[in-house]
């Protein structure tokens, strides 16, 4: 124990771990190379049958390391790859089929093409204080009513946060913009923070929503659909959060205090063309793209260049566009889109060698030979889903498993509750609402993590975790209501596309 101490402490823990890694693969091979034929073809059947497993559980021990994301997924495709190959269960020749999964998936995708443009499209309004102007104004329209910034950070979150559909990049926005604000005013940090995650997360499920739009293109359906059947649950919640937040702060004034008189006093001459300016531009910008979509006058890819021109428009008019600024947007809104397709290549290379090794023909086999039934089946995903948002993000996650689960999705049989036709749709909204949940769960929440690393040091963790309590319980309403009544996601999308 001491040399290895010793040579730990030398070479570094990596290089120890890749040893021992080595050692156990020799010790291994010698082992299976001293059996008899007979045990050793039986040996081989169940490594077979073993591999999918090991390679999901070793892809969930990774995901600890702090590697990217992308680095984990791409590698392990390629290494249970070999080890299908020595074993007999996958053959070299599948290694060519990357190129044309990832050129058709991705690469040639048209519905992807939104993505991009959303993105930048958030980006540009936060950079140009499009969106930090557009807050104040929510603010003055709100100032008669209790708790009007924690409001304003609501409804600013939740548009915003659709914009760029990225929960890092929408809940670190609404940090910088709105926390310092907050605090100046005296606002509790526990309500800040709360409302903050809340709104940055909520994002994700209210259309233009990136997320929405990925799902759909993993499951190979209407995004126009997704986007309907994701409007009312996504509004119910937001409206749980602006009723919570003005009960509180009518309760308890001394949570959200207003604003001093002298700033929330504008001439009447100066508020409408404050208004005219910086309220009705960027909202009127937001409610077309939506409309749009929702309405089949534009598909997502259309209506996202219209939305991220549109944002370039505004910031010139305002005379905010200059060479540093789109500079800083292009590198910024470049990174995350990088970031975000490297990882969908990833997935779709580690997706298709576990299908090759036969992961999800033995997850079918599990869960139908454990007679769970469709609701058990829902309720089983659903908590792999919350658990897996501990720790990722919601985009691993869907391209993790969505594409194990999927085959089993389009079979599912809820009798009179959910009409067979719309349970695809039933299903997705469901797991939105529920990663929409995971991100605000101590201790690994990802947007509590994100707030900290942003937030002055005066706030606490502590803080953090008590603000986020009563929006979680919120949340787990409003997906349990999402299951019984399923048409709070259906009516609308059935309306708009009778």
């Amino acid at each position: 124990m001491d040399f290895l101490l010793k040579l730990g402490s030398r070479l570094g823990n990596r290089y120890v771990v890749a040893i021992a890694l080595i050692l156990l693969l020799g010790f291994g091979y010698a082992y299976v190379t001293g059996l008899q034929p007979a045990a050793r073809g039986e040996l081989l059947v169940k490594a077979q049958q073993l591999l999918p497993i090991f390679m999901f559980f070793t892809l969930g021990i990774l995901l600890f390391s702090g590697y990217p994301v992308a680095f984990i997924l791409g590698g392990l495709a390629l290494i249970f790859g070999l080890l299908g190959f020595l074993l007999g269960s996958f053959k070299l020749v599948h290694f060519f089929n990357f190129v044309p999964r990832i050129w058709g998936q991705a690469a040639e995708n048209l519905v992807l093409v939104a993505i991009p443009t959303f993105i930048f499209m958030g980006v540009m309004m936060e950079r140009s204080g499009i969106a930090q102007d557009l807050l104040y104004c929510v603010q003055l329209i709100l100032k008669r009513v209790p708790g009007a910034l924690a409001l304003g950070v609501t409804i600013m979150g939740t548009i915003l946060a659709a914009m760029t559909g990225i929960i890092g990049a929408s809940v670190t926005m609404m940090t910088a913009l709105a926390l310092p604000t907050m605090m100046k005013q005296g606002y509790s940090h526990a309500l800040s923070c709360g409302t903050i995650a809340a709104a940055g997360t909520l994002g994700i499920l209210i259309p233009p929503s990136i997320m929405l739009i990925v799902m759909a293109d993993l499951l190979t359906v209407s995004v126009g659909n997704l986007f309907s059947a994701a409007i009312m649950p996504g509004l119910t919640l937001a409206a749980m959060y602006l009723i919570f937040i003005f009960l509180a702060a009518k309760l308890k004034p001394s949570l959200a205090p207003p604003l001093p008189p002298d700033l929330l006093t504008v001439p009447k001459g100066k508020l409408g063309r404050l208004l005219f300016r910086a309220f009705f531009p960027p909202v009127f910008l937001i409610g077309t793209i939506k409309l749009s979509i929702l309405l089949g006058w534009a598909t997502p890819s259309e209506a996202g260049a219209v939305g991220a021109g549109g944002a370039i428009v505004l910031a010139a008019l305002w005379g905010r566009l200059n060479w540093k600024t789109m500079n800083a947007v292009c590198q910024s809104a470049g990174r995350t889109i990088s970031m975000v397709f490297f990882i969908i290549i990833s997935a779709t290379c580690f997706a298709f060698v576990y299908r090759q090794l036969g992961g999800d023909d033995l997850v079918e086999h599990w869960i139908k030979e454990a007679n769970l039934g469709s609701w058990g089946f829902v309720y089983l995903v659903m908590a792999i889903v919350f658990f897996l948002g501990f720790f990722l993000d919601w985009i691993e996650i869907t391209l993790i498993v969505l594409p194990v689960f999927s085959p089993l999705i389009k079979t599912l049989d809820f009798g009179d509750h959910v009409p067979q036709a719309d349970i695809v749709y039933w299903f997705m909204i469901l797991m939105a609402v529920n990663l929409q949940t995971s991100f605000l769960t101590p201790p690994f929440g990802f947007a509590l993590f994100y707030i900290k690393g942003i937030a002055p040091k005066e706030v606490k963790i502590q803080s953090i975790y008590k603000g986020i309590i009563p929006f979680v319980i919120l949340q787990l309403i409003g997906l349990i209501a999402v299951i019984a009544f399923p048409q709070l996601a259906l009516w609308l999308m059935r309306v708009s596309y009778s």
